[in-house]
C-alpha cells in the first residue's frame, strides 16, 4: 500500500478543561485520490477536525501529517499557508470586488516565485483555463460572484481550491447553502471533479444520503470520537455501534429476549438462526425501514399512527403495545390508512445484534 495522504494519529483539541474534548483520541488515514466524508449530528466534532488538518486549530495531542510530512504534534506546528491544503468554506467565501477569473487565480497568485513571472504568467493562464473546464464555467471568466447562482459560486469555490494542485482539499459542508434540486444535481457533480482532478479530498457533511453517495470512505463521529470508518457499503451493512445504525442507516431497534431457539420481540418470535450469535439473553434486534413487511389484520394490537408520501415510497409511523415506535417504508402499491392495525413481518436473511 502506498503512504497515505494523510495521517490522523491520536489527536486530540479541547477548548475548556471543564468540558467533554470537541475532538478527542482521533485516529485515521486518508489514501491518495480518495474522498473522505466526517459525518455526524451537529456538535460532534467534525469541523473542528477539519480546522486541525488545515491548521486553523493546533492540537493539544496527537499528530498530523499531510503528504507524508508532519505538520501538527510533537512540538511540530505548520501554518495553514505552508501545509499544501486547499480549503472550500460553507459560504464559498468568494472575494465580491473580485471576477471569477480573480477568484480562482488568488491561490496561484500566492505561489508566484520571483525571477519567473513571465513563464509563471503563462502556466497560470494554462492552469485557469484547466480547472474552469474542469468545473465547467467556460465564458464565465469576467463575472462577479454577485452575477453568478449558487451552484456556479460552488464551483468558483471549487475551482479556487484545486487551481494550485493541493495535496489535500477541504470541504466544510460544500452543498448546505444550496437548494434542495441544485443540491442533488452537484452531489455526484462534485464527486465527478474531484475524481477527474485526481485529489485527494476530506468533506463534512451531517446528511446521511450526501456522504453515502459521494464519499469513498466515511468516517461517523459522536461526541468528538470516531464511531466507525468505512465504505458506504460497510456502514449501512455492517454498523459497528446503535449509533452508528440509528445515524446513518435510520433503521428500528427493537428490544428482544432470547427464549430457547427463539428471541421474542413485540414483533413476534425470531429463530435465533436468523440473527449473529450473541452470548447474551438481552439485546436489541436492528431491522432497516425497508424490511418491514406489513399486512392488514384487525386483531393485531400494532396500529399505524402516521403516513408520508414520499414519492416512490410510503413511510409509516407504527406504535407497538409497549409505546414504542417504528418507521417501515412500503413501496406505492401497498396503501394501508392510518389507524389501520397490521401485522408485521421481518424479511431480512439475517438480523444484527446489540447485546445490552
Amino acid at each position: 500500500m502506498p503512504s497515505p495522504i494523510l495521517q490522523l494519529n491520536q489527536v486530540t483539541r479541547q477548548f475548556s478543561r471543564l468540558a467533554q474534548p470537541a475532538v478527542c483520541a482521533v485516529s485515521c488515514s486518508l489514501q491518495s485520490g480518495d474522498l473522505l466524508a466526517l459525518l455526524g449530528p451537529s456538535g460532534c466534532g467534525k469541523t473542528t477536525l477539519l480546522r486541525l488538518i488545515a491548521g486553523f486549530e493546533q492540537p493539544q495531542d496527537g499528530s498530523i501529517e499531510i503528504a507524508e510530512r508532519q505538520v501538527a504534534g510533537d512540538g511540530v506546528w505548520v501554518p495553514p499557508e505552508q501545509r499544501g491544503v486547499g480549503m472550500v468554506f460553507q459560504d464559498y467565501a468568494l472575494f465580491p470586488h473580485l471576477t471569477v477569473r480573480q477568484n480562482v487565480m488568488f491561490g496561484l497568485n500566492d505561489r508566484l516565485e520571483r525571477g519567473k513571472l513571465e513563464r509563471s504568467k503563462l502556466e497560470r493562464s494554462k492552469r485557469l483555463k484547466e480547472v474552469l473546464a474542469l468545473v465547467r464555467l467556460e465564458g464565465l471568466e469576467d463575472r462577479f460572484p454577485h452575477q453568478l447562482s449558487g451552484g456556479q459560486q460552488q464551483r468558483v469555490a471549487l475551482a479556487r481550491a484545486l487551481a494550485p494542485s493541493s495535496a489535500l482539499i477541504l470541504l466544510d459542508e460544500p452543498l448546505s447553502n444550496l437548494d434542495l434540486q441544485v443540491r442533488l444535481r452537484l452531489r455526484q457533480e462534485l464527486r465527478q471533479i474531484l475524481k477527474a482532478a485526481g485529489a485527494s479530498a476530506i468533506f463534512v457533511t451531517h446528511d446521511q444520503e450526501e456522504a453515502l453517495s459521494i464519499a469513498d470512505q466515511v468516517a461517523v463521529m459522536c461526541q468528538g470520537r470516531l464511531e466507525q470508518v468505512g465504505t458506504p457499503e460497510q456502514l449501512y451493512q455492517r454498523p459497528a455501534s446503535r449509533f452508528v445504525a440509528e445515524f446513518v442507516t435510520q433503521a428500528n431497534l427493537i428490544a428482544a429476549e432470547r427464549r430457547g431457539e427463539f428471541w421474542q420481540t413485540e414483533l413476534g418470535d425470531i429463530p435465533v438462526t436468523q440473527t449473529e450469535s450473541a452470548n447474551c439473553n438481552q439485546a436489541d434486534l436492528l431491522v432497516r425501514q425497508e424490511n418491514l413487511i406489513l399486512s392488514t389484520d384487525a386483531s393485531s394490537p400494532i396500529v399505524i399512527r402516521d403516513r408520508q408520501f414520499l414519492g416512490r415510497e410510503y413511510c409509516y409511523s407504527l406504535e407497538l403495545p409497549s409505546g414504542q415506535s417504528l418507521q417501515a417504508r412500503s413501496p406505492i402499491g401497498t396503501h394501508l390508512a392510518v389507524g389501520t392495525f397490521v401485522q408485521v413481518a421481518v424479511a431480512a436473511p439475517q438480523l444484527q445484534l446489540y447485546p445490552r
